[in-house]
């Protein structure tokens, strides 16, 4: 139900793919699933800049996690999409919206446990000269993010802002009317969001981050300390340690909740037929992809990284 609702806490991205598969339309879900592996290793390489073996174990452990993905967990948000199907026909209440949230939230936390072995075992190879990678493309996302969320003026960002989430909305419901639009508006501008809040707490993790890859290796920590750390990335991406941004996520949880269920409730039965629609096609393409068989992306020759 909350397909276009900003998360409220997110995960480490390099499962990607995963997060794909609910916002992508059905025309291209298929496809990005199915070059998901390759996604997922040029986004890795773009942070760690892997020399030929450490690819080599990137690739294997990707395909182990696609494989695992395809085969248990599709089935599970295919599940998941044919009871939204029928919940995005009836009206819903805040509670609910953000029920929806944790679920998909729940899933990707899943996702990620799975991948931490294999990304540990990645993280223990690095070299001084990949930790310092890893800063300069933080500092290159930073930028990214000032683009997306930081215009110059407030209304600027307003702007921004509502376009994202009419595009979410519409990928769900259709085409919104005036009304709507004017409630995404009125909503988005009373919300507690502040980008740059948000770029100071996610540079703050990346510096945790990067510390920690450096304690890592001067200990030449092993298999389990290296998993610990990864999960405490995790736990700190879904849930800040510092009180102050945590008091300001739940807040800002709560507003967009709300604020998706009243646009939600003012859908027409047509709207909410169309979104139901659109569910059960993600759904189908995800039962289709299930049933694949997983297979290996050609190697060829090391790509230029996007």
């Amino acid at each position: 139900m909350s397909v276009f609702l900003p998360q409220r806490r997110r995960l480490r991205p390099w499962i990607i793919a995963a997060v794909a598969l609910l916002l992508a339309g059905c025309s291209a879900l298929r496809l990005v699933y199915n070059q998901g592996q390759t996604f997922a290793y040029w986004w890795l390489d773009g942070y760690f800049d892997f020399d030929v073996e450490q690819g080599n174990r990137a690739r294997d452990a990707l395909s182990d996690w696609f494989r695992w993905h395809r085969a248990t967990q599709l089935p599970d948000y295919a599940a998941l999409l044919a009871q939204a199907q029928r919940q995005i026909l009836q009206d819903i209440t805040p509670a609910e919206v953000c029920r929806w949230s944790d679920e998909l939230r729940r899933r990707l936390e899943v996702a990620y446990a799975h991948g931490v072995p294999a990304l540990a075992d990645l993280l223990r190879t690095l070299r001084p000269e990949q930790v310092r990678q890893v800063e300069r493309r933080y500092r290159k996302a930073d930028d990214d993010f000032r683009n997306d969320y930081l215009q110059a003026t407030r209304t600027e960002q307003l702007e921004a802002a509502n376009k994202r989430t009419v595009s979410r909305a519409e990928m769900v419901y259709g085409r919104l009317d005036d009304a709507q639009r004017k409630l995404i508006a009125d909503g988005i501008a009373a919300s507690p969001f502040d980008a740059r809040r948000w770029l100071v707490e996610r540079q703050a993790r990346q510096r945790e981050i990067v510390d920690t890859l450096r304690a890592l290796q001067a200990a030449r920590a092993d298999a389990a300390r290296a998993e610990a750390a990864l999960r405490v990335f995790a736990a700190h991406a879904v849930l800040s340690p510092r009180p102050a941004y945590r008091e300001y996520q739940q807040r800002l949880y709560e507003h967009n909740c709300a604020l998706v269920a009243r646009l939600h409730n003012s859908t027409s039965a047509e709207q909410r037929r169309h979104g139901a629609e659109r569910l059960k096609g993600w759904e189908d393409d995800l039962r289709a992809l299930a049933a694949q068989r997983h297979t290996e992306p050609d190697r060829g020759e090391r790509l230029d990284r996007p």
